[in-house]
């Protein structure tokens, strides 16, 4: 089993702007520290020479991600590295009128290790079309976070999707859960 990284949207201002002001600070927060841990395991995948392949959300003008803005950029605590993979991506599927897929078909890659921003959007779409197209998913169970939506909370999506996702399964490949300190790379 061939194993890639994807790291979905871990962009400077995927959450800019997204909550309630008053929750605003918890979920600046929780964003640092989840890109805190997405770093460590973008780390361990590169000392491990494991495919890292970098999703980046094209936004239109006037976007908080719109293309070539200040917000669109890159985390910069992520360093993309020259062996990185950066991925345009204009939909909540990494997927969808991307090279995505033809990359990971060319490497040979089999398991993806998933983690980004936002939970209900492109994290979710994305580890479901994965699967729907023969992969297997581990998603870093505290390597994704969102904003609060719809009445509910960004710890109660996080939770909701870590519940949700590995019931998916689709002739034998499905999703699985593990911790930012556990997930591990093998040479």
């Amino acid at each position: 089993m061939k194993t890639a990284l994807l790291l979905i949207d871990v962009q400077r201002d995927v959450l800019w702007g997204v909550g309630a002001p008053a929750r605003q600070p918890k979920i600046d927060h929780y964003f640092a520290q989840t890109v805190q841990r997405l770093c460590q395991v973008k780390n361990r995948a590169n000392e491990a020479s494991i495919p890292v392949i970098v999703i980046q959300h094209a936004g239109i003008k006037g976007h908080r991600l719109a293309q070539g803005s200040e917000g669109w950029q890159i985390h910069q605590a992520l360093q993309v590295g020259d062996n990185d993979r950066i991925i345009s991506k204009t939909t909540s599927d990494s997927f969808y009128q991307t090279e995505l897929l033809s990359v990971l078909m060319s490497m040979g890659v089999t398991h993806l290790v998933v983690g980004g921003f936002m939970s209900q959007y492109c994290v979710d779409l994305s580890v479901r079309r994965a699967v729907a197209l023969g992969f297997d998913v581990t998603l870093i169970e505290d390597g994704h976070s969102t904003c609060d939506e719809s009445g509910l909370s960004f710890e109660q999506i996080i939770v909701h999707h870590n519940n949700i996702l590995p019931v998916l399964k689709l002739d034998g490949h499905g999703v699985a859960l593990q911790s930012a300190d556990s997930v591990t790379f093998f040479k």
